[in-house]
């Protein structure tokens, strides 16, 4: 634990001193007070507190932010090391790859937490600043805070995987980016046309469910807003949250992490220094 705390300080230090940490408090800080600003409209027709639709928006962004802002955070873990040649010297110390990927994983999590945690207080704050009643989704909110950290580190490992894989900045960032693109926006592209095209047959009601349950991005998102009571302003996904069950969401957000973690170990154990 010491050796893993130890990597993990250093690499808290460096994501401070590349501006990892500002960059990402003032992208969820800017984005909250947006969502804070501009989606309450909906409030009175939906019977829901100001905070709660507000969590449905802020759902919406942590899908595609959080797992962008993972990536970039991680997609040089390994390929940074082994092409600024550090990577030799770092395992020379009595440390595992394992401790080192998670020691690294520990201080992403730690700058992604309190990234979140700034955008999500900024929302609570302005939520309750107007409506009295907003208290009231509080619990959604946190709810939201630490399932967005299980989501991050999902990506966090599978950007580390990726490093691993390229041993290269420039081909670790093409593969991260193109990770992202298919896994939070072509997936669910595919996933519509093959509703369409299905018609509410066979597809659509014994195979999508568990299609949506294998991306972490959409268990995520049906997790939050299956108890949520303003699911009818996010955007269509309501039915689909409705319709799966929310512990076969959460225990799909909660696998992920580790199963990510145990694929970048195995990646970065066949990386030559």
């Amino acid at each position: 634990m010491k050796r893993i705390l130890a990597t993990a300080a250093t690499e808290f230090r460096i994501a401070l001193r590349n501006r990892w940490v500002t960059i990402a408090v003032a992208m969820m800080a800017l984005f909250a007070m947006v969502l804070s600003a501009a989606g309450s409209a909906p409030t009175g027709a939906l019977g829901a507190d100001r905070l709660s639709v507000t969590v449905a928006s802020l759902t919406s962004l942590a899908v595609y932010l959080v797992p962008l802002v993972a990536l970039l955070m991680s997609f040089d873990g390994v390929a940074g090391e082994v092409e600024r040649g550090t990577l030799p010297l770092l395992l020379t110390y009595p440390v595992t790859r394992g401790e080192v990927l998670t020691g690294k994983l520990l201080a992403h999590l730690c700058v992604l937490t309190l990234a979140v945690g700034v955008g999500y207080a900024i929302a609570a704050v302005a939520a309750v600043a107007v409506d009295a009643r907003a208290v009231q989704g509080v619990p959604a909110l946190w709810r939201l805070l630490w399932s967005s950290v299980l989501l991050g580190a999902a990506f966090l490992c599978l950007g580390y995987a990726l490093s691993s894989l390229s041993r290269r900045p420039a081909g670790a960032a093409g593969l991260a980016i193109g990770l992202w693109l298919i896994m939070i926006v072509l997936y669910d592209l595919g996933l519509l046309a093959a509703l369409v095209a299905d018609g509410g047959g066979w597809f659509t009601t014994q195979v999508f469910p568990w299609l949506l349950l294998a991306n972490p991005a959409d268990a995520f998102r049906l997790f939050n807003l299956a108890a949520s009571e303003a699911t009818a302003a996010a955007a269509g996904i309501g039915g689909a949250a409705n319709a799966v069950p929310a512990w076969q969401a959460l225990a799909s957000v909660v696998i992920w992490p580790a199963l990510a973690l145990a694929l970048a170990i195995a990646a970065f154990r066949k990386v030559t220094p």
